[in-house]
């Protein structure tokens, strides 16, 4: 069984729900990566979403407001997804294609440990199983 441990980008990087945008911006560009899971340090340093490359143009930028004045949390919507380590693919398969979300928080001990993306995914599967993935998460 292939689990979301084996698969993942281990390390994945958080950003405090206080920080703002640009400063997300900024991580982002020096780590390669175009999501952060945000935390809340008031609540134990849990998840309390993700912000992504995207999230920062689409709802800050593109609305006229400075991403150094606007935080990481302001923009945090819903309920964050993530997936045990030892989880199996499929079920990363399930929850990234149900939700519709491109990267998945990998947790392991109530700690995240790691980041699976679409491109880890794409990685694993074969060609009709990478097909019918990519239908479900940009249908």
């Amino acid at each position: 069984m292939t689990t979301a441990k084996d698969i993942m980008h281990p390390g994945a990087q958080w950003i405090p729900r206080y920080e703002t945008l640009d400063r997300a911006a900024q991580l982002m560009r020096d780590h390669g990566m175009g999501a952060l899971p945000v935390s809340d340090p008031d609540n134990g340093d849990r998840m309390c979403g993700i912000i992504t490359d995207r999230d920062i143009v689409v709802k800050c930028v593109a609305y006229g407001h400075d991403p150094a004045q606007v935080t990481c949390g302001d923009l945090c919507e819903g309920t964050p997804r993530w997936i045990d380590a030892g989880s199996d693919i499929s079920d990363a398969l399930r929850e990234m294609a149900s939700h519709q979300i491109k990267r998945l928080p990998v947790v392991e001990n109530k700690r995240m440990v790691g980041m699976i993306s679409e491109t880890d995914i794409a990685r694993h599967l074969s060609d009709d199983q990478l097909a019918a993935f990519v239908s479900r998460v940009y249908a």
